[in-house]
């Protein structure tokens, strides 16, 4: 082998070792993060004529163990939106608690990746009519899809797709950022 053979074959072969180490410094102790997202809660009840979206608002944070799994928490909240039932309009409003495990696909030479959880989440819900509320919650199985974009190593965006069962199934489709450190 010649000299110059030599030392391309160094150079090719130190830039994979670095790349490797600064892989395992970066997650070699995990990697916590915040976020908070904004969004809208659509729930499904089929005894009400009219139900408005709530607007929903939310943080959370999590922990990767690896570049691909992780755990979640978070706290989704709603302003009041206006309910019909049989010609009498009220006002609602839900909260949701959620612990998910997490996956992240990173898409190969780019910015972006996708995003899946499951776990669990408690949704909460309060109806107000004529100075009276009742309220109601229920525990149940929880899950979402997203996707994010890598803004810079400690940055990121993600738009996410979330379900949660219960006595009002609840959809929620939000928009958020998140800081790693």
């Amino acid at each position: 082998m010649k000299t110059s053979q030599k030392a391309l074959l160094a150079l090719i072969t130190g830039c994979f070792l670095s790349v490797s180490a600064q892989a395992a410094m970066s997650y070699g102790n995990g990697q916590p993060y915040i976020g908070a997202k904004v969004g809208k809660f659509m729930l499904d009840d089929d005894g009400l004529d009219s139900l408005d979206d709530a607007t929903a608002y939310g943080v959370y944070g999590g922990y990767n163990f690896t570049p691909n799994v992780g755990v979640e928490v978070e706290y989704v909240g709603s302003s009041d939106a206006d309910v019909s039932l049989d010609g009498f309009n009220a006002e609602y409003n839900v909260k949701t608690y959620g612990a998910y495990g997490t996956y992240r696909y990173q898409f190969p030479n780019t910015a972006l990746y996708a995003k899946g959880k499951l776990g669990i989440a408690k949704v909460e819900t309060e109806v107000s009519f004529l100075g009276y509320s009742e309220s109601g919650s229920d525990t149940g199985i929880a899950g979402g899809l997203g996707l994010g974009y890598v803004v810079n190593p400690n940055v990121a965006i993600e738009a996410e797709y979330a379900m949660m069962q219960g006595d009002a199934d609840a959809n929620l489709l939000t928009v958020g950022a998140n800081f790693k450190f």
